[in-house]
């Protein structure tokens, strides 16, 4: 008996003129890739070969327009067990050569008509290496893509496109958090979710953002997390009486959630085990009295390098953040919670990855250890969480 061939969907349509202008002027001309319209953004590169649909649907990347660096994008279509979150939260996506055909046994249909049923505006048949070349020469800029039978000259697309409003001092977490609190079940060792209130951790979890896996591997592990909004107080969040307190990824300029760290502050001064990712981290840094600071053009991708500090162990890691946590790579720091050190670090460029408190049980990564797609070289993190709720010794090395 052969095995079923994987499910193979073909996806014509007529080619429809699209342009995308930089902020500097430049501009590449291609054929449109989703839905016909115009959208602005901030243009920026992801380095990924796989994940695009976990890519799109990451609430990171609200307003943002992504380009895949990878020549070619939508080999497997869509289905409707991979997303992050409700919907796709990009405000472009860029891409060289689309598959022509989607070939996956999962698949439900192709990656462009998933962008069109969403009314995600693309472009695709440009020069995606250039523009990458560009981008990290100058840096992400902001950026507009236009397509239709009929568009305007370049110098008034370029005028709007300077109109678009700027990431730094964007906030943007409220825009993509849940608005109502909800409880994600721990998972029983058969697999199966335990009634609400029999975990043996309770994890109160504040959404700036937050992708579905990243709750999922709290629950594997046997906690309940309930989610907050982004605005929650910290009263809130206590009302849950929680193990440990953690905050999620999501977009937008760090300088701005002065109530997200203040709401920190009081986690850290009621020493409850704190656990940050991405966003969290740079909420966790500025509650220490560390700085933010805006990438050239920013980590994304799911093959980063960055070193563990306290086991000297390299990863390949999943990024996707354009903001870093200023902190002294080499020297213990004084914070108002007592010591509190940088963790990990990018290989690349020397960039913080993560920062650690000595006498404080808080602990936070710039990265995505949750990493749908993958890789899952940093999934013992959520390990280390359960750790510092147990008060046990924080794990040295994964699987320890």
């Amino acid at each position: 008996m052969t095995a079923p061939a994987p499910t193979t969907k073909r996806h014509r349509r007529e080619r429809v003129p699209a342009v995308l202008v930089l902020e500097d002027g430049r501009t590449f001309r291609g054929q449109a890739y989703g839905a016909v319209g115009e959208t602005f953004g901030e243009a920026v590169f992801n380095t990924g070969m796989s994940g695009y649909q976990e890519t799109l649907t990451d609430p990171s990347y609200h307003r943002q327009v992504v380009v895949m660096t990878a020549p070619q994008i939508g080999n497997t279509g869509w289905n409707d067990e991979d997303d992050e979150s409700k919907q796709i939260w990009v405000a472009g996506y860029v891409v060289r050569d689309p598959a022509r055909v989607a070939s996956n046994w999962r698949s439900e249909r192709s990656l462009d008509e998933e962008l069109v049923n969403q009314g995600v505006v693309g472009i695709s048949g440009i020069d995606t290496r250039a523009l990458t070349r560009h981008l990290r020469e100058r840096g992400a800029m902001r950026v507009g893509i236009f397509s239709g039978p009929a568009l305007a000259d370049e110098a008034e697309l370029l005028a709007r496109v300077n109109q678009a409003p700027e990431m730094k001092g964007a906030d943007l977490c409220a825009e993509v958090a849940t608005k109502e609190t909800y409880v994600v079940p721990a998972i029983g060792p058969g697999g199966e979710a335990l009634p609400i209130g029999t975990a043996k951790y309770t994890v109160a979890a504040l959404d700036l953002g937050i992708k579905g896996m990243t709750p999922h591997r709290m629950a594997e592990r046997g906690i309940e997390v309930h989610v907050f909004p982004a605005n929650s107080t910290v009263e809130e969040l206590y009302s849950v009486n929680p193990d440990g307190v953690f905050f999620s990824n999501g977009p937008g300029d760090p300088a701005t959630a002065d109530h997200q760290v203040s709401v920190a502050r009081e986690v850290l001064a009621k020493k409850t085990p704190f656990f940050g990712i991405c966003f969290g981290n740079q909420i966790l840094g500025r509650a220490l009295g560390f700085g933010t600071y805006k990438l050239k053009y920013g980590h994304r991708g799911i093959n980063q390098p960055v070193q563990d500090r306290t086991t000297g162990k390299v990863e390949v890691t999943a990024h996707n953040h354009g903001f870093a946590v200023e902190a002294p790579l080499d020297k213990v720091s004084d914070t108002p919670f007592g010591r509190a050190e940088v963790s990990h670090v990018c290989l690349n460029d020397d960039v913080v990855e993560g920062l650690q408190c000595l006498d404080t049980p808080a602990f936070s990564v710039q990265y995505h250890p949750e990493a749908a797609a993958g890789p899952h070289d940093a999934a013992y993190l959520f390990d280390r969480f359960v750790d510092l709720m147990a008060g046990a010794p924080a794990r040295t090395t994964a699987g320890s």
